[in-house]
């Protein structure tokens, strides 16, 4: 078993996103009071990598009492790209990502697998000036564990060849589900101690060098 592909997700791996992230989750759900604002907050802080469009779903059913309209998501989905896009665009890099991607561009292909919606992970890597980096980017839909699969299928790899670098437990069920290696950062992961792990990624491109 050997490394011949690493795949990344976005928020929290590549950009430092997580925090703009959680800002427009409580921007989105302040209009319902304190408490409706809190349960999105931690409902999104738990499932790190679901798609914003089921946390959508999740608050309305959960929170408001009734399922949400496709007007109402594709409303949500439009104010939330508005109050997170700008701040996305302007947000430091995770401490040790770019020495990984400039070491290993044209050595490994190199992905993106993500819960934001493909379109808009694409525009923000271009506008970062990463999107050259990678092989293939891929968001939602579908779910995590899908979009690994599909990156895998895509590439013609066997899953145990694959590294996924994530930094929640979604990253980390996707790659078991799919069958690939998994690399962990951040500190929602960190008592795991199942797989390597680090507070950032300023380890990631030694440990990759050791598994080619």
């Amino acid at each position: 078993m050997s490394l011949k592909c690493l795949v990344f997700d976005c928020d929290g791996v590549i950009l430092d996103s997580v925090p703009t992230k959680t800002r427009a989750f409580a921007r989105l759900a302040e209009p319902y009071g304190d408490e409706a604002r809190d349960r999105m907050v931690m409902y999104h802080k738990t499932h790190g990598g679901v798609s914003r469009y089921l946390k959508f779903a999740w608050f309305f059913r959960e929170v408001l009492g009734r399922e949400i309209t496709k007007e109402e998501s594709a409303r949500w989905g439009e104010l939330f790209s508005e109050y997170a896009l700008d701040e996305v665009k302007k947000c430091p890099l995770i401490e040790g990502v770019e020495k990984a991607l400039v070491h290993w561009q044209h050595v490994l292909p190199m992905c993106v697998c993500s819960g934001t919606p493909t379109e808009e992970l694409r525009s923000v890597l271009e506008l970062r000036n990463l999107a050259h980096y990678f092989d293939l980017v891929l968001g939602s839909p579908p779910a995590k564990a899908q979009v690994l699969a599909n990156i895998v299928r895509e590439l013609k790899l066997d899953p145990a060849d694959v590294l996924m670098v994530g930094d929640s437990s979604t990253d980390r069920d996707a790659a078991e589900q799919v069958g690939t290696q998994f690399y962990g950062c951040g500190p929602e992961l960190r008592n795991d101690g199942l797989f390597p792990w680090g507070e950032t990624l300023s380890g990631l491109d030694d440990w990759i060098a050791a598994h080619v």
